[in-house]
């Protein structure tokens, strides 16, 4: 992993992510409900799942402009070092290496899009392109908190 700070946004380069977790799939309007409880679950259930890079920090990933219904919805899930003995309802999500912007969102899960609005400007006032077709990342260091989260946005870019 690489990175570079610019303006407290960062750009980071990540090798292959190996996640293993719940899919959330739902209207739109209802992720910010169920993301919560999916994460609850997970925490529960951590003992469940073989080879956890780090217990304490949970992943969401999306697809912002998804091109078939199995990129719909949202992960949350854990890093693994390798896929083992994978709890039959739970799902698994390799990321292939890619290169993201980066910028870190503390607060309230409402206002996590007025920070992804920030990053996307950003972005695009220093010519980085957006990957839209692309996994995008959500690193939760605290979610237990519907208000005082504590997240790393890392949106995919070229």
């Amino acid at each position: 992993m690489s990175g570079t700070t610019i303006q407290n946004k960062t750009i980071k380069e990540l090798d292959e992510v190996r996640l293993v977790g719940f899919r959330v799939l739902c209207s739109g309007d209802q992720y910010v409900a169920e993301i919560p409880k999916a994460s609850l679950k997970l925490s529960k259930r951590i003992s469940e799942i073989k080879h956890v890079v780090n217990a304490i920090e949970q992943f969401g990933a999306f697809v912002v402009e998804t091109r078939t219904a199995d990129e719909d919805g949202y992960w949350v899930c854990v890093e693994v070092e390798k896929y083992e003995d994978i709890p039959t309802d739970m799902v698994t999500l390799t990321i292939p290496p890619q290169k993201y912007a980066v910028y870190r969102h503390q607060g309230s899960n409402y206002k996590i899009m007025d920070s992804y609005q920030d990053l996307h400007k950003w972005i695009e006032e220093n010519n980085y392109v957006r990957l839209k077709n692309k996994w995008h990342i959500e690193k939760f260091y605290d979610w237990k908190d519907t208000e005082k989260l504590d997240v790393e946005l890392l949106d995919t870019i070229e």
